[in-house]
């Protein structure tokens, strides 16, 4: 079960504030601020939708193109001996590191993806 919602490859919260009784989220994974709310689930995932939407014309009418949340590259700090392994494991299955972490991640999240 996943608290994000989802539209158009944009990911955003779901939180709930009890002084103000509503669902709020915003867009994450970009640094543009998109942030919706709503009064149900309901009006919470229109309201973000109508976020995303808004966003994309938005750009559309500056000539701007939107922020993409994922690019497909990240730095990750692990710790020397993971890093020797995983470069260990990759040359021994003919794999450059990159396709070895890409085959790890997928692994763990249940998705099987090949990297050019």
């Amino acid at each position: 079960m996943s608290n994000l919602l989802s539209y158009k490859n944009y990911n955003g919260t779901v939180e709930y504030s009890k002084e103000d009784n509503c669902l709020f989220g915003k867009v994450v994974g970009i640094r543009s601020l998109l942030s919706y709310e709503g009064a149900s689930v309901q009006e919470l995932e229109q309201d973000f939708q109508d976020a995303v939407d808004e966003y994309l014309s938005d750009c559309k009418e500056r000539d701007v193109k939107p922020e993409q949340p994922y690019k497909g590259t990240f730095n990750v700090r692990i710790s020397p001996e993971l890093h020797r392994n995983i470069a260990v494991y990759a040359m021994e299955h003919g794999k450059s590191l990159n396709a070895a972490v890409e085959e790890a991640i997928g692994n763990m999240v249940g998705v099987q993806t090949k990297i050019g």
